[in-house]
């Protein structure tokens, strides 16, 4: 029952509010300052999944936009690419490395201590056995100032772009091999553009 008065305060008459009155102004009171704690709440979360989320990116699966042609047909300019942090490299990895305060995509073609010998057509020899390349559309002698047969030092890899008439590879004394601290990642899956998502092989 709702109850409510009137009261004579220093011969002014003063109406009292009703409970219901004062009920919903409390509860209007309680729903605003739960809405701001909430709403607090859900700053901080999302502050916390988007920092835990570049993080990851950043340390653990930096995601990389291509520039250049040198690793068509496998990846073209603008697709951009999600790698993964390792260094446990299998001869035909995509990989992701730093040159020169640039990164640099290329495929692992040859393993510490192996060696390697590229014929005049571009046919690649891997201690003195030819590889298939099913990525490689037109094979190509390419930029080749190394001495061949070449073997690949201790702790790095010999890499080369799909491209082989264009890239600019581990052919080239200018790059070289590539060591452990070099390599950003793995390249493991394409996210742009939209027709073309997939892993990398």
């Amino acid at each position: 029952m709702q109850q409510s008065g009137r009261e004579q305060v220093n011969n002014f008459e003063v109406e009292l509010p009703s409970t219901a009155a004062l009920e919903n102004e409390l509860s209007r009171i309680r729903y605003n300052k739960n809405f701001v704690r909430i709403f607090k709440s859900t700053v901080y979360t999302l502050i916390t999944v988007s920092a835990v989320a570049i993080l990851v990116a950043v340390l653990l699966l930096p995601v990389l936009r291509i520039y250049g042609s040198s690793m068509t047909p496998t990846l073209a300019e603008d697709n951009i690419v999600v790698s993964v942090k390792t260094n446990d490299l299998k001869t035909g990895d995509v990989i992701a490395f730093y040159y020169n305060n640039k990164i640099l995509v290329k495929r692992v073609i040859a393993q510490a201590n192996d060696w390697i010998f590229i014929d005049e057509y571009g046919t690649i020899y891997i201690n003195d056995k030819p590889i298939e390349e099913d990525y490689v559309t037109e094979k190509s002698f390419g930029e080749c100032d190394i001495e061949l047969p070449y073997q690949v030092p201790e702790s790095k890899v010999f890499v080369m772009g799909d491209h082989r008439s264009v890239s600019i590879d581990s052919r080239s004394t200018t790059i070289g091999c590539v060591s452990d601290e070099q390599i950003v990642g793995k390249i493991i899956f394409r996210i742009w553009p939209i027709k073309e998502i997939g892993a990398i092989k």
